[in-house]
């Protein structure tokens, strides 16, 4: 075993994941190439390192490190290295060279000691002083607390995340309730607390235990898209989940116990006795259906203003050349006349029409209109449709990385400017894709909107709810309380697709026509999967992209599940292998199960409120910048850099966004795509594989959802018999959702 000492001048590769490592370190008189796991040490550390000098047959020449221990630099050209490489923030070369200049082999006892002396420096004050004196002693702390949680397993990554939540807490924060960190830490799961608890000795029937457990089984409840369990599948899920032994079981007493003292301690609430939310969830539903009643103001119509109203709207048709059904004028006549109003209906049904002749009445009066949809690719489209500029919810709301705890706001990230105390400023707000909005987005919006203010919500709900918890639009519609009007005629250009009647046919239980007649509507019986890989890779690279004039990379393969042959996992490796290869020009990186590489087609797949974006212009100037990357947001890889460790992503709207190595599991391969984050885009040309699956996938709202993704061209390639069984199946997983209810308690106060 040989020890060398050195500091690092810079990682040549790191793992984020595990942290693993290639180093360059210099040493009193060499350069030494280093590998080995290099978890809580950064650019600049000094480090006395054991291990072996081994010879690698493609990079020559490496020591192998075993252990290594962190040891402050030992002489004045290291501490001069150490200070100048920006470890210690607000430290540059020039400023560190005058710190060592003074005080010698001294500077480190003395910034660690006698902070106060910097001020003796040229250049720095009181409080720059007590800065780097605080800086050193939390690098210092640091340190000290990632080798305590290293011993339970916990990653670099996470390990940052706890010490920046509890600083010198954590240690007693880990001994004596680690199930904290799943309340208070982004990432943190009940699993990942409870392998730390069992790590730390605490008891596996400890209060701590059961209640963590339950809120986890709610918390894994929302994933599904509910906001509420009833008592007896919370109950059922929780023993679940903490039946992790078999010799331990846990009594359905035990876990209706702390149901109860959860709800006393206001944690949850039991609604009706049956029905058991996680509070924030309960109070978001309830305030949603509050400032539903506030803003459902309804102008008293005598027939004469009526009729006056449809006329201003018929002028509006001649003017525009255009002829609106009987619905479509009703839709605009309530959109003029109440504070919300519900437009729903298939494709082909007008509902773009009735939105552009809503907002030419208004324009007509000179009065403010906003546009908005849920996803960046439905604002696109919304802006196209209309020639007016629609935004995405949360740029109309002005999202912020800023954290709110405002009204036990559950999305604790993130802060919107827009809110009570800086409303929206419009006289009437027409949200598109309303399918996809959930209960966290839309009590944000009604936040920011005042009484007065006219809020048109439009979309199509025999589409897939939305990702997020809660079913807003249908609960809406299924209250009863609000003005709704459903498009039903499929107009003439319309007809002309065989993608709008076929939605319609699958939409009303019958068979889509699959004669291969159409110009837009394809179907190729297959029985083998590498069969249908061979055809999917045909249609995307050559046979496509001149049909639909666009690029493969807008080509979208969509498909009911995550696993099996079929399924966006495997779908996913096998197009990056076929529609970008590895290639010695493109930077790749491995990352878990994936490969990252340039040139790669991937999606967000969680909002991430904090990340920075900008748009450059010319010589890589930025044009542009904001913050904010949203779940089912695509992009492209367009850098990847294995010396800074990151990792640089455009979006739509030229949108760039650099990810550190650590943060890329927010990121997935997106050439194929499960139907559900399909909402709300339209793609050239959507390839759809099918031949069998959960059935609970294979119903005919996912059928539905996919064919009305596409624009121009729709290819099935799979079994017929499967087809079939998805437009019979009217199966859809059960959501548990309470706005509804909400909404007519509230509404039915004053009905009474």
């Amino acid at each position: 075993m040989e020890q060398i000492k050195g500091y690092i001048e810079h990682f040549i590769y790191k793992n984020a994941e595990n942290g693993y490592g290639v180093i360059n370190l210099v040493t009193s008189d060499d350069e030494i190439t280093c590998t080995g796991s290099f978890k809580d040490v950064d650019v600049g550390d000094t480090i006395l390192a054991s291990g072996e000098f081994v010879s690698h047959p493609v990079y020559g020449d490496q020591f192998k490190i075993t252990s290594y221990e962190v040891s402050a630099p030992d002489d004045e050209a290291s501490m001069l290295r150490y200070l100048g490489s920006g470890a210690i923030r607000g430290i540059g070369e020039k400023l560190a060279a005058r710190i060592v200049k003074h005080f010698g082999e001294d500077t480190f006892r003395v910034i660690e000691e006698e902070p106060e002396r910097l001020e003796e420096v040229k250049g720095i004050s009181a409080a720059k002083a007590r800065d780097i004196g605080t800086q050193m002693a939390e690098k210092r702390e640091m340190r000290d607390a990632m080798i305590f949680l290293q011993q339970y397993g916990i990653s670099d990554n996470l390990s940052v995340k706890i010490y920046n939540t509890y600083g010198t807490r954590i240690y007693r924060v880990i001994k004596e309730n680690p199930y904290q960190l799943s309340d208070d830490i982004s990432g943190v799961g009940f699993k990942t607390a409870d392998e730390i608890a069992a790590r730390v000795g605490i008891q596996i029937d400890s209060d701590y235990r059961i209640k963590s457990g339950i809120l986890y089984a709610l918390l894994q409840a929302t994933m599904d898209g509910n906001t509420f369990l009833p008592m007896d599948d919370l109950v059922k899920r929780t023993i679940d989940v903490l039946s992790t032994r078999p010799d331990y079981t846990i009594t359905r007493e035990s876990v209706e116990t702390h149901i109860a003292n959860l709800a006393m301690d206001q944690k949850i609430v039991c609604k009706n006795g049956t029905d058991i939310y996680a509070s924030g969830y309960y109070y978001e539903e309830q305030g949603c259906a509050a400032m539903l009643k506030e803003l459902n103001l309804s102008e008293r119509v005598s027939e004469d203003e009526r009729e006056n109203y449809r006329q201003r709207i018929i002028d509006l048709e001649n003017y525009r050349n255009i002829q609106l059904d009987d619905l479509q004028r009703d839709a605009v006549l309530q959109s003029i006349t109440n504070g919300i109003v519900i437009i729903t209906g298939g494709p082909g049904t007008g509902k773009t029409t009735t939105i552009n002749t809503i907002i030419a009445y208004y324009a007509s009066m000179g009065l403010d209109i906003m546009l908005a949809a849920p996803t960046g690719r439905a604002a696109k489209r919304m802006t196209e449709a209309t020639g007016y500029e629609a935004k995405t919810i949360h740029r109309l709301l002005e999202v912020s990385g800023q954290v709110e705890d405002e009204d036990g706001s559950r999305d604790s990230g993130v802060r919107f400017e827009k809110n009570r105390d800086n409303p929206l400023e419009a006289d009437a707000i027409i949200i598109d894709e309303m399918s996809m909005v959930d209960i966290h987005l839309f009590y944000a919006l009604l936040k920011a909107v005042i009484p007065g203010t006219h809020l048109i919500l439009v979309g199509d709900s025999s589409q897939l709810p939305s990702v997020g918890p809660g079913q807003v639009l249908r609960d809406l519609i299924e209250s009863g309380k609000f003005p709704t009007i459903y498009l039903k005629k499929i107009f003439r250009q319309a007809e002309e697709s065989d993608i709008v009647m076929n939605a319609h046919r699958i939409h009303d239980g019958e068979k889509p026509v699959l004669d291969n007649k159409s110009k837009d509507f394809f179907f190729l019986e297959r029985s083998d999967a590498g069969v249908i890989y061979k055809h999917m890779i045909q249609l995307i690279r050559d046979k496509l992209p001149s049909y639909v004039d666009a690029q493969p990379f807008d080509i979208q393969v969509l498909t009911p599940m995550k696993k099996g042959a079929l399924g966006a996992i495997q779908l996913n490796l096998i197009l990056q292998e076929y529609l970008n290869p590895p290639d010695k020009n493109k930077k790749e990186h491995a990352y878990g199960d994936h490969i990252f590489r340039e040139g790669d087609k991937v999606m967000q797949i969680r909002n991430n409120y904090q990340a920075t974006w900008e748009v450059v212009g010319k010589y890589n100037i930025p044009v542009d910048s904001g913050t904010g990357v949203f779940n089912g947001d695509m992009g492209v890889i367009k850098e990847i850099n294995e010396y800074s460790q990151d990792m640089v992503v455009e979006f739509d709207e030229n949108r760039r966004v650099r990810y550190p190595f650590g943060d890329l599991d927010e990121l997935e391969l997106s050439y194929a795509i499960t139907i559900h984050k399909s909402q709300g885009s339209e793609y050239p040309a959507v390839i759809m594989p099918i031949l069998g699956g959960p059935r609970m996938l294979l119903n005919r709202n996912l059928l539905y959802t996919a064919v009305t993704r596409a624009k121009n061209t729709v290819c099935i390639l799979g079994s017929s018999q499967t087809l079939m069984t998805m437009v019979e199946n009217e199966e859809q997983l059960k959501r548990y959702t309470g706005l509804k209810d909400r909404i007519v308690e509230f509404f039915n106060v004053d009905e009474k």
